[in-house]
């Protein structure tokens, strides 16, 4: 005899109705002002901003996933010298919040007026202003790029350090070279425990891209905001970058799944 769960039954209607009653809120209050949610929806500023947002985070993954496999061979390094220059690295990028390096990277002519390529004691090879050379772009990607390096390294590192070390030394024991053992033994398997993380980040840079509206970099946010600082229509164009946000992030779950799906199965 199945067992009887009245009470899961109960819960479920609670919630059900409670859902309801928000859908319907909602829906029918005219503070949201859907109607001007729907005019925004595709303006081409809004597409403007939405594809900024989209560039920073391929940029700013591709540099960290570069960088991050990098400094995770680094820390994993018998190199006394390159395994405490990774850490500390590491260490100093994920300490000091995304939105503070940012800024600093923003400001970061008031510390060198201008940046100087010389040989030692010899002739200069290449001399720039600061200012003119980080532009708010550049600062964008140097914010969002180093600190996901940071974070991407663990990640990366943790999946290696999953792949039993025995693999590594049979390899070893037949010949092969060490670079080989890792592009073709010990990295393929350790995606299956990278994947979920890293797309997670993924995700994570999706919002933290947001964050570049302090330094004036009209992404989807700052777009949003430059907009209703116009019209003093502030919830629908907050409503417009909120949907847009939910629709790329469900988009990279759908995609993040499919991934790791396939390489279950490869195991």
């Amino acid at each position: 005899m199945p067992l009887r769960h009245p009470w899961t039954w109960v819960a479920s209607a609670v919630v059900g109705v409670i859902a309801v009653l928000v859908l319907l809120s909602v829906a029918t209050n005219p503070a949201f002002e859907w109607p001007v949610v729907a005019r925004y929806m595709f303006d081409r500023q809004i597409l403007l901003g939405l594809s900024r947002t989209l560039e920073l985070t391929i940029a700013a993954m591709v540099m960290g996933l570069g960088l991050g496999t990098v400094l995770a061979v680094m820390r994993l390094s018998s190199n006394l010298l390159l395994s405490t220059v990774s850490w500390a690295y590491i260490w100093f990028f994920r300490s000091v919040p995304v939105l503070v390096q940012l800024i600093f990277w923003y400001n970061f002519g008031a510390l060198y007026s201008r940046i100087t390529l010389r040989i030692p004691f010899g002739p200069t090879l290449y001399s720039v202003s600061t200012n003119t050379l980080i532009t708010p772009l550049f600062a964008a990607l140097a914010g969002l790029g180093l600190a996901q390096a940071a974070y991407t390294a663990e990640v990366i590192r943790g999946g290696i350090v999953s792949v039993p070390r025995g693999q590594t030394k049979a390899a070893l024991a037949l010949g092969m070279r060490p670079a080989t053992i890792f592009l073709r033994i010990v990295f393929p398997q350790a995606m299956k425990v990278i994947i979920p993380p890293v797309g997670n980040e993924v995700i994570s840079m999706v919002k933290n891209t947001s964050l570049v509206s302090v330094i004036a970099l009209a992404e989807l946010l700052y777009t949003a905001q430059l907009i209703y600082a116009r019209t003093y229509e502030t919830i629908p164009l907050l409503i417009v970058a909120s949907l847009w946000y939910l629709a790329i992030v469900s988009i990279l779950s759908v995609g993040q799944h499919f991934l790791e799906r396939r390489y279950r199965q490869r195991s």
